[in-house]
């Protein structure tokens, strides 16, 4: 019989996995690897944040849920995060557990808010080289986060680590049915059981919680005061969350050659996150790593493996606690430096690409990464990145208008011809370009070649005008395009004051 050939859309249809019983054992099986993974990074974020790892937990679970819902990247994971822990931690430390949940509420709030105001159609705006700069920047943070679990740990540790490795590189060369890195999670742990290794587990990382998330309201006075104090922490995490979680599903588009509705995905994560705080959670948004396992790892492509990640969490850190906390870190260890190698751009890192590249599209790449890096902060990674190729686009695009000297028709004319794009940062050296005392009384500046972009253009164009006029000498603009010439006209005599 003829194998079924889907198309990238169609993999994603959950009511068509749901009848193909190959493909949502698929779904099932990597829900359950990123659920293993998740346990002892939420811990993790809880302890960075400053709350009980059972916050942390809830949030993982809450968010992966609702996001599998509500969300518009299918197959990407949602949950607790170290960015948004390094966010709150400063909130958790001053005013407590109630502030934070209020906070993570409010941030959730702002997030419907920019999602509607249509915040994600800025992505158009973030250059290729910032998205090659974000991928390699979280795959080192990936596997910086592993080295506390390497570093200070019992020598039989580092063959465990090995041999998971081993594991999930070898294995699907012969078998492709089971994940890898579940695999590599139950043969680690079956063999520390058994032999009785005795290593670092996850139960080391602290307190699994033994009973079902409840409804939380928080504590706080609904007033003035109690506003100011979580506001600027809730759109800090509003900001963080939107643009890991928009660059995230970026990246997924990119490995599953799918669009994903970015409008849905912001609204959806202000959803998970209201639920998130209600449900006591520390709020979250897109994980990179584990999204990583699930989507390219082990070939998860619909929200089913995303709802069962959620599901997954809540049934073994509640149900099976005691069973979870015996899996060895080196267990997970090993998963997440494959993710950190898997995540890496190699092919931007090989000198040949970067002898061709052009060095202004390499600074950005490594700005980009260096502040991430140094801060932890994807966002401000991102942000940095952004602005440096702005001004490098700026400063490449300011060279390319120059002026000509086309013809001297007659004794008493000159023409100049302007040729390239104008705008603030191109046309504040137009002034200088003119010999005002040498050329004859009628000047023709010829902008046929041009574009104008901006107001500051205009008064370029205006303070030329003026130099020619104190010299007796007349000046004449021609060749404007239709929107060159209807900005010139609005603006034109308009722009000059006392300051």
């Amino acid at each position: 019989m003829a194998t079924e050939v889907l198309s990238p859309a169609q993999q994603q249809s959950v009511w068509s996995t749901l009848r193909s019983p190959g493909r949502l054992r698929t779904e099932i099986l990597a829900g359950l690897v990123v659920a293993l993974a998740l346990i002892p990074e939420a811990i993790s974020f809880s302890i960075i944040a400053g709350v009980d790892p059972r916050v942390g937990l809830f949030a993982s679970f809450t968010m992966a849920v609702t996001i599998a819902i509500v969300g518009g990247r299918p197959a990407m994971i949602s949950a607790a995060t170290g960015a948004v822990a390094l966010v709150v931690a400063p909130l958790v430390k001053s005013h407590g557990l109630d502030y934070l949940i209020a906070a993570v509420i409010l941030a959730g709030v702002f997030q419907l808010i920019l999602g509607g105001l249509g915040v994600a159609k800025l992505m158009r705006f973030i250059p290729r080289s910032v998205m090659v700069g974000f991928v390699n920047a979280l795959a080192i943070l990936i596997f910086t986060a592993q080295l506390p679990h390497l570093l200070g740990v019992p020598w039989l540790v580092y063959p465990l680590v090995a041999t998971g490795i081993a594991i999930i590189v070898f294995l699907p060369k012969l078998i492709t049915v089971i994940p890898a890195p579940l695999v590599a999670i139950v043969l680690l742990t079956a063999a520390t059981l058994a032999v009785g290794f005795s290593v670092p587990d996850v139960g080391d990382e602290g307190e699994l919680p033994d009973s079902l998330p409840t409804l939380f309201f928080p504590d706080v006075p609904l007033t003035w005061d109690t506003l100011t104090v979580i506001a600027p922490y809730a759109f800090t995490m509003a900001l963080v969350g939107l643009l890991e979680s928009l660059m995230t599903a970026k990246l997924v588009d990119d490995l599953t050659d799918t669009h994903s509705n970015k409008t849905r995905e912001a609204a959806g994560q202000g959803i998970a996150n209201v639920v998130s705080g209600f449900f006591g959670g520390m709020g979250g948004c897109a994980m990179i790593g584990q999204t990583m396992i699930n989507v390219k790892d082990s070939g998860a492509r619909t929200r089913i493996s995303t709802f069962l990640a959620g599901v997954f969490l809540l049934i073994l850190v509640v149900g099976l606690g005691d069973i979870v906390a015996l899996i060895p870190m080196a267990a997970l260890v090993a998963v997440m430096i494959m993710v950190s190698v898997g995540t890496m751009d190699w092919h931007s890192l090989n000198p040949n690409t970067l002898r061709r590249m052009p060095k202004s599209e390499t600074a950005v790449m490594l700005a980009t990464v260096v502040v991430t890096v140094a801060t932890h902060n994807l966002a401000y990674g991102v942000i940095v990145g952004v602005l440096t190729a702005m001004v490098l686009f700026a400063r490449r695009v300011a060279h390319f208008t120059e002026v000509v000297d086309v013809a001297d028709p007659d004794p008493d004319t000159r023409v100049y011809g302007v040729q390239g794009e104008l705008f603030f940062a191109s046309s504040n050296d137009l002034i200088y370009q003119f010999d005002y005392f040498g050329d004859p009384k009628n000047v023709i500046i010829d902008m046929s070649g041009s574009h104008i972009w901006d107001a500051s253009t205009v008064a370029t164009l205006d303070a030329i005008t003026t130099k020619y006029q104190a010299k007796g000498k007349a000046v004449t603009i021609i060749g404007l395009n239709d929107s060159s010439a209807e900005r010139h006209q609005r603006l034109s005599g308009h722009l000059s004051g006392n300051h």
